[in-house]
């Protein structure tokens, strides 16, 4: 495969047959995978505590319903 190094980018390179520019840094890819993984990870997070908090108001309502119906018998 022969590659034309693209003008002023170092990291770039053009495919001559199919004229596909492609990215040689290895090292910025990697980051930028880590980088992804790091937000997935961080969101799925944010998901789980977000889930947790509605757990908790659903179970705070439900006591104070009991709350108010043991009130109300006295």
């Amino acid at each position: 495969m022969d590659h034309i190094k693209v003008k002023d980018k170092n990291h770039l390179v053009r495919n001559e047959n199919t004229n596909a520019i492609i990215n040689t840094d290895v090292s910025g890819y990697i980051e930028y995978e880590n980088n992804y993984k790091r937000l997935y990870n961080q969101n799925k997070r944010i998901e789980q505590v977000e889930k947790n908090v509605d757990e908790i108001k659903s179970d705070l309502n439900e006591i104070k319903n009991l709350l108010r119906s043991l009130s109300n018998e006295s």
